[in-house]
This record gives C-alpha cells, structure tokens and sequence, in this order.
C-alpha cells in the first residue's frame, strides 16, 4: 500500500530538520578544527539543536461526541496497526483531554490524571512535573489486545454525588442538559480522569508529531486550560461535524468559543465526517452528491467559511480501506483530501517558524566568526605593513617601532579599563531588565488577585483586580522594553568608541523587541474578556468554580510568558556583548603578537624574511578559512530554505 500523503509530509519535515541539524554539526567541527569554537559558541549551538530536536508538530481534533473523532484519528495515524488503537464506538468514548506522543525518556504508558485533582487550584501543566501525581498503565506493545485494553481506560467514568461533580466544575445547575443526566439517587457520571497522557514509540509520534483528542463542549469548557494553551499552541486544528447532522447547537457554540478566532487560516480544517451514512443505494450518485454538497455549503454558511474549507469524508471507511487496502473503498471515503488538506495547513507554516529562528541564529553565528576572521587578517596585514617598514632599517628605527607598538599597547589597556567599567555599568543595567521581568513579584501580585477572588464572589470586584493585573504585567513588559533601547544605545556607543579608536569591526548590536510578549498577553486578555463578559454580578458556585480554575490557567500562562521572556532576554544580553568580548580578545592577541615580532626582529635581524614568509602563510589560510566559511553557510542556508514538499516529491 502506498504511504499517505500526510504521512510522507511529515517524514519529510522529519528528514528536512535532521539535515538541518546534521549541517550544523558539521559547521560545529569545522569551527572545532579551525580552533573558532569556544564555549560561548558551543552553548548556542547546542541550544540551537535542543529546539531542532524538541520541534513538535500539534495536530488538535475537536468536537462533539459522537462525531467520530477518534475514529478519525485512527484513520489518518493508526492504520497501520491492522486494527483500531483508540477506542472508537457508538457514545462518547473521549471523556479527558489526550495527548498522543513519544518522548523517550518517559515510560511507554498511559498516564492519567485524577479527576480530584480538580479540587486543587494547580493546572495540568503543573502536574505534568510530578509523574507520582498520575495514574500509569503501562503498554504491552506486543500485544495489540493488552494495549486496545488499556486504551479503554481512559474513557472511564464515576457517578458521584451532585456536590463533588459541581466542586470540581463538572456539573451546572443552570444547563439544563446537565439536570438531565441526574440519577434518580440524586448522582451523575464524571470523568474518571482530568487528562491523559499516552506515550508509546510510534514512527510518527517518534518524529515529533503531537496529537491531541479533545472531548466535547463541556469538557472543554470545565478545563480553562484547553482554551488558553493546548488549542493555541496547535499548528493544525481538525473541527469534526456529522455529515448527516451539519453544523448543530452545541457545534457552533465550540466554534464561536473557541476555535473561531483562526477561521480563515490554513490551520483550521472543518471535516464533515461520516458521509457514508448518506450512501443509499435508492439513489443515483449525483442526488447523494447533491445532498453532501448541500451540507458544505450549509456548514461552510453557519461557520463563515468557503465551501473549499470544508471536507466530507468517511473516517471509518477510509480505516476500512487502509487496513484491507481498498484503493476504490479508499477513494470514496475521500481521505486522501483532508489529509492533503492537513499537511497544506500544518506543514508549511511550521516550516517557516523553524526556517526564520534557525537561520537567523546561523546568520548571526556566521558573523561573528567573520568578524574574528577578519580581525585576525587586519592584525595580520598590520604585521606585515610594519615588518615590511623594516627591511633594511637600523636598529634605532626597529625600537621606535617598538616604542609605537607598546604606546598603541598602552592605550588600548586604557581603554580596557573603559570596557571594564562598562561591563559594571551593563551588569547593573542588567539587574534592572531583569526586575522589571522578575517573577517573584509577578507571584506576589498574582497571589493578590487570586485573595481578591476568595474573599468575594462579586464579579466587579474581581474583574477590578484582574484589569489591575493586566494594567501591571504590561507596564512590566512596557518598562523592560525601554531598558532594552537603553542598553542597545550604551553598546551601540561602546561599539563605536572601539571602532573609532581602536580600529575594531564595527559591529550593529542585535536587535530585540518585547511587542511579542505583549501580543501574548494581550491573547490572555482577551480571552479573559470573552469568558468574565457573561457572568453576573453575583457569582453562582459552579460559575465560581469555573472561574477559579480559569484564573489559575490564566495566571500559569503569564508565569510562562515571563519565562520565556527572561530565557530569551538572557540569550540578546549574551549575544549583544559577545561580539565585543571576541574583538578585544582578538585585538589583545595581535598587539601582543605584533610586539613579540618587533621584538625578535631587535634580537635578530636575520629573522625578518623568515617570519613575513610566516605571516603570509597564516594570511593565505586565513584567506581559506573564510572561504570555507562561506560554503560551509551555503549549505546550510541550502537545506534551511529547501521545501519540505520537495523532498515528497523527489521520494514519489
């Protein structure tokens, strides 16, 4: 059977970032065997090859039960298998949010979370770091009915009474399709499990592939943290509606909710799943293909959508055609389109975020080798300019040789003194960039708000104190900004001073902009608006409950913009006083060099052809060396700008 399309675009974005990393490694040895690798060089690079090989392609699938969902998900992934991986039957078969991936430091296992960990305010990310907090299975690879066994278990469920199911957020008095599902002893089914985590080596997952199975519009909105994270941070987002049903209720409430704000991009894919309900054999082909074009134009109406953006297909014929290879069967189902349609949205996309970060970290290491091959040819060419001055010069004009040499010495430690005090005054200009970024007192003014939020159940004055803290994290970020311009400025003037009196490369300092951190906080924001607009003055339990939980979620991402924030601004710092650092280490190096050679020539005259025969060697390697350099980029840039589709199609 032939690989699918989705499939051989995702090996092929595997394979186009390992030849990525590949060159960079070879770039690294040659740095290595050219003696221009230091540790500063190798820490970036190493950084630069952990996000390589951390890369994760998020494939989110979305909607109501009963939408075949994760038949869907086995169709498109699981095939393979001769069978059906994740439970797929009539009813609701996905009660918790799922994550399938492979990381091959955890166990291969289910993991799950406890649904009582709903009774505490820490989020799901949180629990992620302590493994003893879940529930673990582990998978008998071996054994396809141990491991469909064990898959089971993650749509289990529990009947409590009606005050645990509203403590934990999962039952509302007000909805009245929750009052329907109240048992006569005055109980109700929940989840088992709050999420779960299944980790086993299939090749996909293995390449970074991360698939996230969503259940429906209550679950996703019991856990904030579906809105705020999972579902953001995804490249692709598969919405699933019954072709026999089109867009219901409940459908176009998740829409509107939550998945909306990205309508008109590639990366959201709507599925009008389930078409083979409408095969009849009473029908001729054209009057079924009337009534399935109908429901896209109906759905594509309701969604604000083009006809284009939506898909019928047969999850569970297409599974069908796969396992028993049933090209026509295969055909019909007409699979082949969404997953064409999938890799469209989520290939290229990522492909440009890993291309723009990836090169543009190359380009800045490549100049900063430049820069120190170029100051090792001037220092050379310096040499050689003053040792060709000597040939057949007296002794007396050999020591006011020495003499200008050690007075240009001289000055330059002078102004290393000056470099001294401006790596002082760049550590405390550090400090203050760093405070305004601190997550101490970040903590502290979340921890306010979240003692706001318990001691009343107004919502005024807890959209009061959560305005507040939104007017604060963005003065924070406001304020960190004006720090950055204001050390740019001082190492721009730095630079320039060198440049001036010293001969040294004149180097730009890198840029760097907080506007992302904002836009992030401004996402929060706005969702935050979206969820607190509907409520009342007064706050009911569950909607308290609710509210609660949202305002952890909301306050975890915050904490995790300023540690990216902090990450990232530590990185600019290092790469902003990196390249000086080199320079005077270089220039340091040649003087020395240049005195030790006047010096020789002082004590031995008879030297003087033999060491500008020296120089010239060291200058043609030199030359050789950024010649190198330029092909070693070259090829780089090569497989970085290389089209993941290319290589599909050099396979097919």
């Amino acid at each position: 059977m032939t690989q699918d399309a989705l499939i051989a675009d995702i090996h092929a974005y595997s394979e186009w970032r390992e030849q990525i990393a590949k060159s960079i490694l070879q770039f690294q040895r040659w740095l290595m065997g050219q003696e221009l690798h230091d540790a500063q060089m190798a820490l970036r690079i190493d950084q630069l090859l952990g996000r390589l090989r951390d890369d994760k392609l998020n494939i989110a699938f979305v909607a109501e039960f009963s939408r075949g969902k994760s038949e869907l998900i086995n169709a498109i992934f699981f095939a393979g298998y001769g069978q059906r991986i994740l439970p797929s039957s009539a009813g609701r078969t996905t009660m918790c949010p799922t994550e399938l991936m492979y990381d091959p430091a955890r166990p291969v296992a289910i993991q799950l979370l406890p649904i009582e960990t709903r009774g505490t305010n820490t989020n799901t990310a949180e629990y992620k770091r302590y493994p003893d907090e879940w529930r673990t299975i582990p998978l008998d690879l071996a054994s396809p009915e141990s491991m469909m066994s064990a898959f089971q278990r993650v749509g289990e469920t529990k009947r409590v009474p009606l005050d645990v199911a509203k403590r934990f957020g999962l039952f509302n008095e007000e909805d009245e399709d929750n009052l329907l599902t109240v048992h006569a002893d005055g109980t109700t089914d929940i989840p088992c499990w709050r999420h779960a985590i299944i980790n086993f080596p299939h090749p996909l997952l293995e390449q970074g592939v991360v698939i996230l199975d969503t259940p429906g519009l209550n679950a996703i909105g019991a856990e904030p943290e579906l809105t705020l994270s999972l579902l953001p941070s995804a490249h692709a987002v598969v919405f699933i509606l019954g072709a026999d049903t089109g867009v219901t209720k409940s459908d176009l409430d998740i829409w509107k909710e939550y998945l909306s704000g990205g309508a008109h991009h590639t990366g959201r894919i709507v599925v009008l799943n389930k078409i083979d309900g409408l095969w009849d054999s009473l029908k001729s082909d054209s009057e079924i293909e009337g009534e399935i074009n109908k429901q896209i134009k109906d759905s594509a109406a309701l969604l604000g959508l083009k006809t284009q953006q939506v898909f019928p297909i047969s999850a569970q014929k297409g599974l069908v055609a796969k396992i028993n290879d049933d090209a026509p069967l295969l055909a019909k189902s007409r699979l082949q389109a969404l997953e064409r349609a999938i890799a469209d949205g989520l290939i290229p996309s990522k492909q440009d975020i890993v291309r723009d970060t990836t090169q543009g970290e190359i380009e800045s290491m490549v100049l900063d080798v430049r820069h120190i091959l170029h100051a090792r040819r001037s220092g050379i060419d310096e040499q050689l300019g003053e040792l060709g001055e000597l040939k057949g010069k007296n002794r007396e004009t050999i020591l006011q040789m020495l003499d200008k040499i050690a007075a240009e010495k001289a000055r330059f430690e002078k102004g290393l003194a000056q470099f001294q005090a401006l790596r002082s005054v760049f550590s405390q200009q550090t400090n203050v960039l760093f405070g305004h970024l601190g997550k101490d007192s970040l903590k502290k003014e979340i921890r306010k708000v979240r003692e706001a939020m318990q001691s009343s159940m107004l919502s005024s004055g807890l959209a009061n104190a959560m305005n507040q803290l939104f007017r604060s994290i963005n003065e924070r970020i406001t304020r960190a900004g004006e720090q950055v311009t204001e050390i740019q400025a001082m190492m721009g003037g730095m630079y320039q001073k060198f440049s001036q009196e010293h001969g040294l490369a004149k180097v730009t300092p890198p840029p760097f902009s907080t506007l992302k951190y904002h836009k992030e906080i401004h996402r929060l924001e706005k969702v935050y608006r979206a969820h607190f607009s509907g409520l009342g003055t007064m706050l009911t339990t569950h909607k308290a409950t609710l509210t609660q939980k949202f305002f952890e979620t909301i306050a975890n991402n915050v904490v995790y913009v300023f540690d990216i924030a902090n990450r990232d601004v530590e990185n600019w710092l290092k790469a902003i006083m990196a390249p000086m650092e080199t320079q005077v280490r270089e220039h340091q190096l040649q003087l020395r060099r240049r005195l030790e050679n006047v010096k020789r020539i002082h004590q031995a005259t008879d030297t003087l052809e033999a060491r500008i025969g020296e120089l010239n060697e060291v200058e043609s390697s030199i030359q050789q060396q950024l010649a190198e350099l330029d092909r070693q980029s070259r090829e780089i840039y090569q497989t970085i700008s290389q089209d993941a589709s290319e290589r599909v199609g050099r396979a097919a």
